[in-house]
C-alpha cells in the first residue's frame, strides 16, 4: 500500500535496529544510568535515547561506537551473535519482541540482570520452570 503525498507510512522496526536498542536498554539499566543520563553522556535528549532503545530511530556507526564507549562496551556486544551474511528469521523476530518487552519494565530489567548472577544452575532451571508455568496457557 502507497501513501498519500506528504504522508509518510508508519516504518515498523526492522528486527536487528530493535535488537540493538534492547541490547542498549539492558546495558544501560545493568550499570544503573537512567535513559536522561545516557543522554546527557552522549550529547541528545533522553527522547531520543528512548527511539534508539525501542528501534524507532536507528543508530549510526559512529552513535553505536560512542555508545559502546559510555556504557563500557564493544560494538559487536550490541549485536545478535550471527556471520555477517545471515539476517534472523521469523522466530527470532518472537524472541527479540520479548527482549524488548522485558527491558521496557523496571520489573524486566531487574530480572535480566539479575538472572545471570544466580551461580547455581538448578535455581536457574527452577526460575526458568517457574515462568514457564505462570506463562502456559
Amino acid at each position: 500500500m502507497k501513501a498519500d503525498r506528504g504522508q509518510a507510512m508508519p516504518r515498523t522496526p526492522d528486527v536487528v535496529d530493535a535488537f540493538v536498542g534492547s541490547r542498549i536498554a539492558f546495558r544501560r539499566a545493568a550499570l544503573g544510568l537512567s535513559q536522561t543520563a545516557l543522554a546527557d553522556r552522549l550529547g541528545v535528549s533522553f527522547q531520543q535515547v528512548q527511539k534508539y532503545e525501542t528501534g524507532a530511530n536507528r543508530v549510526s556507526a559512529s552513535r553505536l561506537h560512542h555508545i559502546a564507549e559510555v556504557l563500557g562496551a564493544s560494538v559487536a556486544s550490541f549485536f545478535p551473535d550471527r556471520t555477517a551474511d545471515e539476517r534472523p528469521d521469523d522466530g527470532d523476530a518472537d524472541w527479540m519482541t520479548s527482549l524488548r518487552f522485558l527491558s521496557a519494565s523496571a520489573e524486566g530489567r531487574r530480572v535480566a540482570t539479575g538472572f545471570p548472577l544466580i551461580q547455581d544452575r538448578g535455581v536457574r532451571q527452577a526460575l526458568a520452570c517457574i515462568v514457564g508455568a505462570l506463562t502456559a496457557r
